[in-house]
C-alpha cells in the first residue's frame, strides 16, 4: 500500500452531496513517501509471479533489468502512471469497502505510452444479491493542476451516460479469467450482459496528484456537475511533483539492484 497516513495530513470536507478529501505530503516525510511508493511500483508494472521467476530463473541482475525495461522513461507518462497507482491504492485502501481487480498498467502497450480507456474501476460486490457496484475513475496528475484539466477528467467520467464503458469492463473480465478470478469475471459479465448497470450502483471518483493545492479546483468542479450519480473528488498534493516522481522512479531502479 501507499501508506498515504504515514506522509500526508488528509482534510475532508462535504461539496453539497459529494465528497472532497485532500491529501498533503508533508515536507519532513516525503522520504517516507518516496520508500512507500517505490516499494508498490513494480507489482503494478509486473505480476509478483513473474518477478519471481525471473529472480528464481535469472537471478538479481536480470530480474533487475526485467523490472527496469517495463518502467516508463519519460516525466509525463511516468507522472500520468504515478497518478494511476496513487489512485488504485487509494481505492483499495481508503474507498470503503471497492478495489480495483487488476492493476492495469501491466498491461500496457509500451512503456512510453498512456494506457487506454477509463483510468480505474473499483468494483464493489453486494454480500447478499451479489451485484455489483462501480467506482468509475479519473485520474489526472500535474505539476500544475488547472481547471481545463478537471473538465477533461468530467469529460471522461460522463462518457457513456457516466457508466463504466463496456470496453473496459470487458478488459478487466477478461484479465480476471487469466487470473482464475473466475466468480468475479462472470460477475463482471453478467452486469454487462444480463442484467444492466443502473446508475445508482455507480459512484465517480475524479483524482488528482499535483503540485499545486487542488482543494478550490476540486470544489469548484464538484459544485458544477449537474447530474446525479454521487462523486468524489480526493487531491493528493506533493510539492516538488516532478522531482519527487523522478525520485520514486529512481529508488524503485535503485532498490531493484540492491544486492
Amino acid at each position: 500500500m501507499a501508506q498515504f497516513n504515514n506522509w500526508c495530513i488528509s482534510v475532508d470536507q462535504p461539496v453539497g452531496n459529494h465528497h472532497r478529501r485532500v491529501m498533503t505530503g508533508q515536507a519532513g516525510n516525503l522520504a517516507v513517501g518516496i520508500q512507500a511508493t517505490a516499494a508498490i511500483v513494480p507489482a503494478h508494472y509486473a505480476s509478483e509471479e513473474q518477478m519471481a521467476r525471473a529472480l528464481a530463473r535469472l537471478g538479481k541482475p536480470m530480474a533487475a533489468a526485467l523490472i527496469e525495461g517495463k518502467l516508463p522513461t519519460t516525466k509525463q507518462i511516468r507522472s500520468g502512471d504515478l497518478g494511476e497507482i496513487y489512485a488504485t491504492e487509494w481505492i483499495d485502501a481508503h474507498s470503503g469497502g471497492y478495489r480495483a481487480p487488476i492493476k492495469r498498467l501491466r498491461w500496457k502497450d509500451h512503456r512510453n505510452m498512456a494506457m487506454r480507456g477509463d483510468d480505474v474501476i473499483g468494483i464493489l460486490q453486494d454480500a447478499q444479491s451479489q451485484r455489483l457496484h462501480f467506482l468509475k475513475t479519473e485520474a489526472k496528475s500535474r505539476a500544475a493542476l488547472t481547471a481545463q484539466v478537471l473538465t477533461d477528467a468530467r469529460a471522461g467520467l460522463d462518457k457513456d451516460g457516466g457508466l463504466p464503458s463496456a470496453h473496459a469492463l470487458s478488459f478487466i473480465s477478461a484479465r480476471l479469467l487469466e487470473l482464475h478470478n473466475l466468480p468475479l469475471a462472470d460477475a463482471i459479465d453478467d452486469a454487462l450482459l444480463k442484467h444492466g448497470i443502473p446508475p445508482q450502483n455507480v459512484k465517480h471518483l475524479l483524482f488528482t496528484f499535483s503540485g499545486n493545492a487542488p482543494d478550490a479546483l476540486l470544489t469548484t468542479s464538484l459544485q458544477a456537475y449537474p447530474g446525479s450519480i454521487n462523486q468524489w473528488g480526493i487531491g493528493l498534493r506533493v510539492e516538488g511533483h516532478a522531482a519527487f516522481i523522478g525520485a520514486v522512479y529512481d529508488r524503485v531502479i535503485a532498490n531493484a539492484n540492491n544486492p
